[in-house]
């Protein structure tokens, strides 16, 4: 799967009460110090930021609700919610339902480690008192939302061992679902793509390209549609090499005349305590360019300022 190497770690001179009082006091009066803010929310770790909430909650009587949402919540406070009396968690609710929801199926479609899982569900319900798995299956349907589901149990077998008989089994399971049928049969794709492990996945891949000389990828784009494709190439690409499918999207992101801003936060945000640091190097090997500088010369504001922070 690749190094995980993080840009975000647990910050050493951490002191929970200082960073509600800045916080707190960055809000205060006419404007808002949005410097002070990124200080504190780009160089804390998901576990301190935590401790913040709780401190702030008791020295002032209210709830920092957007710090416990662990997706790219940063840039989206930053802009939109901090001149506005921030943290009030009414006026989050709705916006951050919309973003969260539809956010975290492409993040969940990525995620390697159990933990990440656990951990998306554990805050998805601390938020919204709603269960993430409800409201994928009523938002979701057909075999988009059976993939989903399956990864959200978080079975899959997270050892190492290579089974090469089971291999080419399963290589013939895939090909016998799909090339060699009429229609895809689906299931058979869901269950190997989201039960097995991520070494076993590669030499699966590896086994149909030579019983079956097709690359796994071109099967699946000929198999499937819309977000399943979409769902199926993402969990493919991440297991052959997660951080350069991550740095192939920053690129993608960026390229052209808009930004897709959406894209850079949800990545840059959520892989920063994983392994924000490898994408970096994996961006320079593949476009030999720093990703600090794309970012920097891609966005601009307060935006780009967060960007920057969470990249060192």
């Amino acid at each position: 799967m690749g190094n995980f190497h993080p840009t975000i770690r647990h910050h050493h001179d951490f002191d929970p009460e200082r960073d509600a009082k800045k916080i707190h006091k960055a809000c205060k009066g006419l404007g808002t110090d949005e410097k002070a803010i990124i200080e504190v929310l780009a160089n804390r770790s998901s576990d301190q930021r935590q401790e913040v909430k709780q401190k702030y909650k008791a020295m002032y009587g209210k709830v920092l609700s957007p710090l416990f949402i662990i997706i790219y919540i940063y840039i989206y406070i930053v802009q939109r919610y901090l001149t506005q009396h921030c943290f009030e968690q009414e006026d989050l609710q709705f916006y951050c339902r919309y973003i969260e929801f539809h956010t975290i199926v492409r993040l969940l479609i990525s995620f390697t480690l159990f933990q990440q899982i656990r951990n998306i569900k554990a805050s998805y319900k601390r938020l919204f008192d709603r269960d993430l798995e409800d409201d994928v299956k009523s938002d979701t349907s057909g075999y988009f939302k059976k993939i989903l589901v399956s990864l959200l149990q978080a079975n899959r077998d997270e050892g190492l061992e290579i089974d090469e008989r089971r291999a080419g089994e399963d290589a013939q399971r895939l090909y016998e679902a799909g090339q060699a049928r009429w229609g895809t049969e689906e299931s058979e794709f869901n269950v190997i793509l989201a039960t097995r492990n991520y070494m076993q996945l590669r030499a699966i891949f590896k086994a149909y390209e030579i019983l079956h000389g097709k690359n796994i990828e071109d099967v699946i784009k000929n198999e499937t549609s819309g977000n399943l494709k979409s769902a199926y190439l993402t969990i493919v690409q991440c297991t052959k090499d997660c951080q350069a499918y991550f740095a192939k999207k920053l690129y993608k992101a960026m390229k052209g005349a808009g930004t897709d801003e959406d894209t850079l936060i949800r990545i840059i945000v959520t892989r920063a305590e994983i392994d924000l640091e490898t994408i970096k190097q994996k961006y320079l090997e593949l476009y030999k360019k720093s990703l600090a500088d794309a970012v920097k010369s891609d966005t601009s504001g307060d935006f780009g300022k967060l960007l920057i922070a969470l990249l060192h």
